[in-house]
């Protein structure tokens, strides 16, 4: 009789698939990643690779991985570790001996064990496991690449083309041992490789394969049962920060009724929003890939003049070369979504991974008084809403607005509920056909209420006007360099943004009300600061949790929020940027601060640590 298979169920488990840039680990997770959504689950997803585009085979410097949780609950991490790792080499597994789990599962390529792999990933003995201290893992050991290559003996593939299958086979081992059917992933595969029918099947049979593969070693280790939960009604993907703000983008355009335009250039890691905007000409959007990050905003800017709902994607090294525009569209007053994708810096840095560190370039980095919104989203999701609020703001207010994401959610994927836009609130652009003042309209006349000047589209009978570089006069709106005036307009332009604290959302406190410690973050750590909370209230812990979206003009309570917590402490990925401006903006604020710039997400474990030690003090 055969022996039982043994399926634990859990409310959550942490996979990383991990290799060489070439194995295929983004593809197999991804697709591991949207089997777990369609089957109902919460996921939340890292992608983590080198910058290099091909480092050496085989080397520590190449590893590549993409960490999935999944859980019948919210999720709003990737995961601190991983119960279950899928090794394709030493490297691999070298690289994350300290994200493992006690008891985990770290499935191997035994073909790409041998003792060349080894030298390579610098092992000095013949057992990796041992040497790293890894005693109390599940090894699950299989001859992958030999298994794939006979397997596919018959598809007329040469050697090294069917090797690349074996992440498929990979992913059929683990869509056994967490109970999923291989029939989507198929369907996957088949929309992916289209154009490339034999490549379609022949990654198709690895997966079957690794499928059942899994059947047949079922007595070794546990199937692992994570169930769906019940989903508000609706339409479900799974989707990245990128895609979320290029759709966010286009469901701002259509809410106002203006084109959307794009104008940018390639950088890491925002490419994928250019790349999204193109592909959607159906939809009206007009984007342009410039020769460099300063035409990619100009064009943007001459844009927006002209009537359109105009942005410009990049990241660090991207936004201080675009300064010099931003300021040009400061002081001339048009509207404009400038998205940051925030990476690890300075200079090149480190280009694929994630950090906070562009929040003081984005409020100061400009000569002059320069004042502009800045926001930043939280988690992959909410990077659609945070797109259609800074075109908002930007249409409504007339003026540029930052949008901070980072590698880590720009990049990183969470389920979604397709939103009805009907719920959104409209944009208005404040056109100057909506002027209503006695004095006869010139450029720089603004709307009382929020200090917006109003919006003429070149083309509007009557209309005909000039703006630019140079110093307006606050009534003429003719050039001026005098002294009064100067300070007038720069007050003026500082009191515009300032308003804005009147159009947007008080900041929540979520946790206790009464707690003695108020955690405060920003941006994409909302996930582990959440998370950190609820592990710290599981502690019996009273905890509170802020976290910011909007951040220049801050919300109008955020003061009082601030200040009605006895312990406060800032939690972000850099030196301490948030906090330094907060000090700045409420008079006797000094809070504690939790600061690490290593372009990694947050440790949950840490952070609770931490806190508890601040709390405790």
């Amino acid at each position: 009789m055969a022996e039982q298979t043994k399926v634990t169920t859990l409310e959550k488990v942490v996979i990383r698939f991990s290799g060489d840039s070439g194995d295929g680990m983004q593809l197999t997770g991804t697709i591991f990643s949207n089997l777990s959504a369609l089957f109902g689950n919460e996921i939340s997803t890292f992608p983590d690779f080198p910058a290099e585009i091909r480092a050496p085979q085989g080397s520590l410097s190449g590893v590549s991985g993409f960490q999935v949780h999944l859980g019948s609950r919210k999720i709003f991490t990737p995961g601190d570790k991983a119960d279950v790792l899928v090794a394709m080499n030493p490297a691999a597994l070298k690289v994350n001996k300290n994200n493992l789990k006690p008891n985990s599962i770290v499935i191997i390529d035994t073909d790409s064990f041998q003792k060349s792999d080894l030298d390579k990933a610098l092992f000095t003995t013949d057992d990796p496991f041992g040497e790293l201290g890894l005693g109390n893992v599940q090894v699950v050991a299989a001859p992958i690449s030999t298994m794939v290559k006979d397997g596919l003996k018959d598809f007329g593939l040469d050697n090294k083309s069917a090797v690349r299958c074996k992440n498929m086979f990979a992913l059929g081992l683990v869509c056994w041992l967490f109970e999923r059917p291989p029939e989507e992933a198929m369907n996957m595969l088949q929309n992916k490789f289209s154009k490339k029918p034999t490549i379609a099947k022949a990654n198709i049979k690895a997966l079957t394969d690794g499928y059942n593969y899994g059947h047949n070693i079922h007595a070794t280790v546990s199937i692992y049962r994570i169930e769906g939960k019940k989903a508000e009604p609706g339409f479900y993907t799974d989707i990245n920060g990128n895609k979320a703000t290029a759709y966010g983008l286009i469901a701002a355009a259509e809410k106002s009724g203006l084109k959307l335009f794009l104008g940018s250039y390639p950088i890491t890691p925002a490419t994928d929003i250019l790349q999204e905007l193109s592909a959607r000409k159906e939809l009206g959007v007009k984007a342009m890939q410039a020769e460099d990050e300063i035409a990619g905003i100009c064009t943007a800017i001459g844009a927006s003049f002209a009537g359109s709902l105009a942005a410009t994607s990049t990241s660090g090294p991207g936004l201080a070369l675009k300064s010099e525009a931003i300021g040009l569209a400061v002081i001339a007053e048009l509207p404009l979504v400038i998205v940051d994708v925030q990476r690890g810096g300075p200079s090149t840095g480190l280009p694929t991974k994630s950090e906070q560190t562009d929040l003081l370039q984005s409020l100061y980095g400009r000569n002059g008084e320069s004042p502009v919104v800045v926001m930043a989203a939280s988690t992959p999701t909410d990077c659609f809403d945070a797109a259609f609020w800074a075109s908002k703001i930007a249409v409504e207010h007339m003026t540029p607005v930052i949008l901070l994401t980072d590698s880590f959610i720009a990049n990183g994927s969470s389920a979604w509920r397709i939103p009805d836009v009907e719920n959104y609130p409209e944009i208005v652009p404040n056109y100057v056909t909506n002027y209503k003042g006695e004095a006869p309209w010139k450029p720089y006349r603004r709307n009382l209420e929020n200090l917006a000047r109003y919006w003429a589209v070149p083309g509007m009978e009557g209309f005909a006007h000039r703006i630019g570089g140079l110093e307006k006069d606050y009534d003429t709106s003719a050039i001026s360099t005098e002294p009064i005036n100067h300070q007038k307009m720069v007050e003026t332009r500082q009191e515009k943004i300032d308003r804005i604290a009147n159009y947007i959302p008080d900041v929540e406190v979520v946790g206790d009300q009464d707690a003695e410690l108020l955690i405060v973050g920003w941006g994409g750590t909302y996930g582990h600061l959440y998370e950190a909370m609820e592990t710290m209230h599981e502690n019996g812990k009273k905890v509170a949790f802020a976290h910011f979206r909007f951040i220049n003009p801050l919300p109008k309570n955020a003061e009082e929020v601030l200040t009605r917590f006895k312990k406060v402490v800032v939690a972000e990925q850099n030196k301490g940027q948030f906090a330094t401006f907060l000090r700045s903006k409420i008079p006797g604020f000094n809070p504690y601060q939790f600061n690490r710039v290593k372009g990694q997400p947050f440790i949950v474990g840490r952070l609770v640590e931490e806190f508890t030690k601040i709390l405790e003090a």
